[in-house]
């Protein structure tokens, strides 16, 4: 898989809370690893969407990562409101995330990540064109 970077994508990982700096990598490598993981992905391009840095494939859907001032002890991963995406992940990891709405898993920054379920929605949002037609999206 290629993976066309953006520049200023560093700039913004640069300005987060020393605190939250590991937190946000941590993110970014389960994205780049849960795309790597994708056999049909050749290419991930990692940009900038609303000033956050977001990963989008031919086939998928925007994934972007993110935390906020306005609510310093969490980040969280965002996905397209209007998608099947986020009410999926409800329907089969209620018990494992927290969520805001239909548009994003939220972390708590003393609290660790559930690797694998949050690794498969992401592979879910990267082919998102290609399974949103399936059952629970081919879950």
């Amino acid at each position: 898989m290629e993976l066309k970077s953006d520049s200023r994508v560093a700039n913004v990982f640069s300005d987060y809370p020393m605190e939250v700096v590991s937190h946000m990598e941590a993110l970014r490598r389960l994205v780049l690893m849960a795309a790597s993981e994708i056999e049909t992905l050749d290419e991930l391009e990692e940009t900038l969407k609303w000033g956050e840095p977001s990963y989008l494939t031919k086939h998928g859907s925007t994934v972007r990562i993110d935390w906020k001032a306005k609510n310093p002890n969490q980040y969280a991963v965002y996905f397209k409101c209007t998608s099947k995406l986020v009410p999926t992940f409800k329907t089969i990891y209620k018990d494992t995330f927290t969520f805001e709405n239909n548009r994003a898993i939220i972390f708590k920054l003393n609290e660790p990540i559930p690797k694998q379920e949050l690794k498969h929605c992401i592979k879910l949002a990267l082919t998102y064109h290609k399974v949103k037609q399936l059952p629970l999206l081919g879950a």
